[in-house]
C-alpha cells in the first residue's frame, strides 16, 4: 500500500558518513550483475522511496498503486525540494537517507553521474526517446537518468495586436516601424518585440542559431568553446542592432529586463516576446489574448536554437534496491502515465515521444504544440560540471556588446577567456 509523508531534510546523521560521499567505486550496477552500492541481485521486490517536489506528489501517488500491484512491491512517496535533495545526495546517500528515486534538471545529471552519485541507467528501447532526449541524460556515452519532461523558450504574441504569429525576424523588424509601439520617453525606440538577450540563457538560442556553441558538437569538449566563433560573433552583432537601434535602455539592465519585458507585454505595448512556458500563466491571468508559437526564423535563414530544458528521473548509486527503482522509472515514464501527467496534473510536456506526438497531433494546446516544435530545434544544455563556468563567463557578454563598452568580438573573446581560465583553474 502506498504511503506518503512530508519530510524535512535530515542532515546530521549524514555528516558522520561524509567521507563515503564520493561514490567513486559504486559500480552503479544498472543491470544488477554485481553486488555493492547501487546494485541488487537483479530481482524486483521490496520497497522504494520516491522523493519529489510538491507539484508531483499527487501524480506519483496516483501512479504508484498500479506499479505496486504489478510487481508486489511497496512505494513510499516523500515530499522533498528537488534541489535540496540533489545537494544532499553525496551525504544522505551513504547514510541511507536519500530516496531511491528522485528528479533532477537535465543539466545536473551528467556531473552527478561522473562524480559517482548516480546509478547508470538503461533506457527502454521502445521508441519513447529520440536522440535529443537521450543526450539530455548521457555523458561520456554513459546514461545516468531517464527523460521525464521537456521545456523550451517560445514566442508569445498578443492576438489583439497580431492576427498570426510572425514567421521570421524580418517580420519582427518591420513591426518596430509601427508608431503604436514607440516607447514613451525615449525617442526612436520601440517595444514591438522584446527578448531578454542580456541574459545568456535567453540569448543562447540566437547565438546558437547563427552557428555558435558551448562545448563542441556534443556539449562535452571543453577544449572547444564556440562562443567567440565568427558565427557566434555575427549573432552578437545582430543583437547589438536591437540594443543600439531599437530597444529602450532598460533592456540592458540584467536585473530588471525580464520584468520590463513582462510589463510591456501585459500592458499591450509589446506585440511579441520570447519567454519560457512558465510565463504563460501570468500573461493569461493578466488578460492578454495570448498566442504562442515557435520562435521565428533568424535573418540568416536558420532556426532559433535555445537550450533544451526539462527534468529526468535519477536513481542514486547508494540505493539498496536498484532493480525496483529502475523498473519504477520505466513504468512512470510510459505513454499512458505520461498522458496522465499532462492531462490531469502539471500540463508539462512529456519526454516520451509517443505521448508527445499524441499531444502535438491533437493540436488543442497551443502552448504545448509550440514547445514541442521549438524543442525539436533546441540544443541540449551541456550537463557536465564545467557548464557552471559558462554562466559566469558569459554573464556580461551581451551587456558589454550591447552597451558599446566592447565590440561584439571583444566581448565574446573576453567571455571565452574567462571560461577557459576558470576551467583550467578548477578542473
Amino acid at each position: 500500500m502506498i504511503k506518503f509523508y512530508k519530510l524535512a531534510m535530515a542532515g546530521s546523521a549524514a555528516l558522520l558518513l561524509a567521507a563515503c560521499g564520493n561514490g567513486s567505486d559504486s559500480g552503479s550496477g544498472s543491470q544488477g550483475e554485481t553486488e555493492g552500492e547501487g546494485t541488487t541481485t537483479g530481482e524486483i521486490g521490496g520497497s522504494i522511496e520516491v522523493g519529489v517536489g510538491e507539484d508531483y506528489v499527487e501524480f506519483v501517488e496516483a501512479i504508484a498503486p498500479a506499479f505496486e500491484e504489478e510487481y508486489g512491491v511497496e512505494v513510499t512517496v516523500s515530499e522533498r525540494d528537488m534541489f535540496d535533495t540533489l545537494e544532499a545526495v553525496p551525504l544522505d546517500g551513504p547514510a541511507g537517507l536519500s530516496p531511491d528515486v528522485l528528479l533532477s534538471p537535465y543539466d545536473r545529471i551528467g556531473g552527478m553521474g561522473q562524480q559517482g552519485h548516480l546509478s547508470e541507467m538503461t533506457l527502454v528501447d521502445d521508441g519513447r526517446y529520440d536522440e535529443t532526449d537521450q543526450q539530455q541524460v548521457t555523458v561520456d556515452e554513459t546514461v545516468y537518468g531517464t527523460p521525464f519532461v521537456i521545456e523550451s523558450l517560445v514566442l508569445f504574441y498578443n492576438k489583439d495586436l497580431m492576427d498570426t504569429a510572425p514567421a521570421t525576424f524580418d517580420e519582427l523588424e518591420a513591426l518596430t516601424e509601427d508608431e503604436q509601439y514607440a516607447f514613451s520617453g525615449q525617442a526612436d525606440t520601440s517595444t514591438a518585440f522584446l527578448a531578454n538577450w542580456v541574459d545568456f540563457y535567453n540569448s543562447y538560442g540566437l547565438i546558437s542559431g547563427f552557428g555558435g556553441y558551448v562545448f563542441g558538437e556534443d556539449g562535452e569538449d571543453t577544449a572547444d568553446i564556440g562562443l567567440n566563433s565568427p558565427e557566434a560573433i555575427e549573432g552578437i552583432e545582430y543583437a547589438q542592432q536591437w540594443f543600439n537601434d531599437v530597444w529602450p535602455e532598460g533592456m540592458l539592465d540584467v536585473t530588471s529586463a525580464g520584468d520590463f519585458i513582462d510589463d510591456q507585454f501585459i500592458q499591450g505595448n509589446a506585440a511579441a516576446v520570447i519567454n519560457g512556458p512558465w510565463g504563460a500563466a501570468n500573461y493569461r491571468d493578466s488578460g492578454v489574448n495570448l498566442g504562442v508559437a515557435a520562435i521565428p526564423t533568424l535573418p540568416n535563414g536558420n532556426e532559433y536554437a535555445p537550450f533544451a530544458g526539462g527534468k529526468g528521473w535519477v536513481v542514486p548509486s547508494y540505493t539498496e534496491n536498484y532493480e525496483t527503482a529502475a523498473a519504477f522509472v520505466d513504468f512512470i515514464t510510459n505513454e499512458e502515465n505520461m498522458m496522465i501527467l499532462y492531462d490531469e496534473y502539471t500540463n508539462e510536456i512529456p519526454a516520451n515521444q509517443n505521448a508527445r506526438n499524441t499531444i502535438n497531433e491533437a493540436g488543442e494546446d497551443e502552448l504545448a504544440v509550440a514547445v514541442i516544435e521549438q524543442y525539436n530545434n533546441a540544443v541540449p544544455m551541456p550537463n557536465i560540471p564545467e557548464m557552471a563556468e559558462v554562466w559566469t563567463g558569459a554573464e556580461s557578454m551581451m551587456f558589454d556588446a550591447g552597451s558599446g563598452n566592447k565590440t561584439a568580438e571583444e566581448s565574446a573573446n573576453d567571455a571565452v577567456q574567462i571560461i577557459q581560465d576558470n576551467i583550467e583553474q578548477k578542473y
